[in-house]
């Protein structure tokens, strides 16, 4: 199993299959609107451009499960993202990342990677996972990791071999 059997509902209402993503660089966060690390969507749109171009695809999933701080509906949240960090990267529609009702890619990302002590557990907003290009997910991220570090080990998958 990898990322590609997974699917989710962009903010438009259409579905997006991972497998369209394939040979592509992932880094999924799970995201919130109003939370301290929300600043944090100004460093993933600087990947973002900076790296699309050679392969990367940054995937934004709000969330409203910590301390309910995306309580928006979808198309708020959206408006939000756009106009306060210029966010071109794709969103999905609001999704519970625990629990018996989490997304399908988030039991499946928090039990490739788990956290510290093995908790499949997502923590806060903000947690990142990153995925190489044949669709394994590489590494997990808790909140307090700001996007731009990443750009090492961002690099370091894009310069991988594309594999189809």
């Amino acid at each position: 199993m990898n990322i590609y059997q997974f699917e989710a509902i962009r903010m438009n209402g259409n579905k997006q299959l991972f497998s369209d993503y394939q040979g592509k660089v992932l880094l999924i966060v799970n995201t919130a609107s109003k939370c301290g690390f929300t600043p944090q969507f100004k460093e993933l749109q600087d990947l973002y451009q900076k790296y699309h171009e050679k392969g990367l695809e940054i995937l934004g999933f709000p969330c409203n499960q910590f301390n309910h701080q995306d309580p928006g509906e979808n198309q708020e949240i959206e408006e939000f993202c756009s106009l306060n960090y210029g966010v071109s990267f794709p969103m999905f529609q609001k999704i519970n990342v625990n629990g018996k009702d989490a997304h399908p890619l988030f039991q499946y990302l928090t039990k490739e990677v788990p956290g510290i002590l093995g908790s499949k557990k997502i923590k806060w907003n903000f947690t990142k996972f990153l995925v190489n290009r044949e669709g394994r997910v590489v590494s997990r991220y808790s909140p307090a990791i700001k996007p731009l570090t990443l750009a090492e080990e961002i690099e370091a998958l894009l310069g991988e071999i594309k594999t189809k």
